[in-house]
């Protein structure tokens, strides 16, 4: 099975990022964690993603916060499906990270979530590696229905109490 990369701009990042982590725990699918940034490691950055694919990558999510160059950077590099997390700051509430991330230009295409949204973030990229992993697939359909049962669970409660 690919391996998943999550990359963070700055350590800062990680309360948003653990939530991408527990997902992939979740699913027992097999990823690595680094802090690189676009601005302070480019180097690092642009090796990573350079020879991610070579290292077993099938997806990579980039979380970052104000500037959030990170996703694009890495997708410039790399032909690897880019996910975007931007990361909420102080600045201006994620929306300078949320435009940063989701304005690339033509050719260096980086999906984007929401502003803090890594929980999807994990999924899409499962669901990616699922397009060749069947069992992968089950599960994620599992997570679906198990999803639906709950909300329908929660309607028979609110319909009979109100």
């Amino acid at each position: 099975m690919k391996k998943i990369a999550v990359i963070m701009g700055s350590d800062s990042d990680l309360p948003v990022v653990s939530k991408a982590i527990d997902v992939l725990k979740e699913f027992d699918v097999p990823y690595e964690v680094h802090v690189y940034s676009a601005h302070r490691t480019p180097v690092q950055a642009r090796e990573f993603s350079l020879n991610a694919r070579a290292n077993g990558f099938g997806a990579i999510i980039a979380a970052a916060g104000k500037a959030a160059h990170l996703a694009g950077a890495i997708a410039a590099n790399t032909t690897l499906p880019v996910i975007g997390i931007p990361v909420k700051s102080s600045t201006l509430d994620g929306l300078d990270a949320l435009l940063s991330t989701v304005q690339m230009p033509s050719g260096i295409p980086v999906a984007t979530v929401a502003i803090d949204g890594a929980a999807n973030a994990a999924l899409l990229a499962l669901q990616i590696l699922s397009v060749e992993d069947a069992s992968l697939a089950e599960k994620l359909d599992k997570k679906r229905f198990d999803a639906s049962e709950a909300v329908l669970e929660k309607d028979k409660n609110i319909s009979e109490n109100y």
